[in-house]
């Protein structure tokens, strides 16, 4: 099922008030970054239907709150599941997604995978950042590391 409905505009706020008048409100579940410039906010909502095909939405954002894509489940996913579908060919992600119900990319949707690679853009200077699980980068000391 196509959610585009959810993002007229691509503001992490603008959902959430959505959630609240159309929905019932929802509960922040877990709140997942990649690197520094990516975002998973997981989110039970309140009252799905009708027309939420889920009571689970990933909502994945920039780093300024800019909704990249929105993925509708019937229960949490793994988040290294999630990478490993994201990134199949990356070898530190894995795992199976429960059945994906509904999605919908916005106009500053990017392959997340370019975040990654050693190479990945970080506005940490290289000593005081280290490498995350997968890739992309984390301050020193914070986040979970390869």
């Amino acid at each position: 099922m196509d959610l585009a409905f959810l993002t007229p505009r691509t503001e992490l706020s603008s959902l959430l008030q959505t959630m609240r008048r159309r929905y019932g409100g929802y509960r922040v579940l877990a709140h997942w970054t990649q690197g520094e410039f990516h975002h998973d906010v997981v989110m039970q909502v309140a009252d799905p239907r009708p027309d939420l095909p889920g009571p689970v939405l990933v909502v994945a954002t920039n780093c300024n709150g800019g909704i990249k894509e929105v993925l509708c489940f019937d229960e949490v996913p793994d988040r290294w599941a999630l990478w490993h579908q994201r990134c199949p060919d990356n070898p530190e992600f894995g795992g199976e997604l429960p059945q994906l119900r509904g999605s919908s990319r916005t106009k500053i949707w990017y392959d997340p995978c370019t975040l990654l690679g050693d190479d990945g853009p970080s506005e940490l200077k290289p000593e005081c950042r280290q490498r995350m699980r997968g890739g992309g980068w984390c301050a020193a000391g914070v986040g979970e590391i390869a």
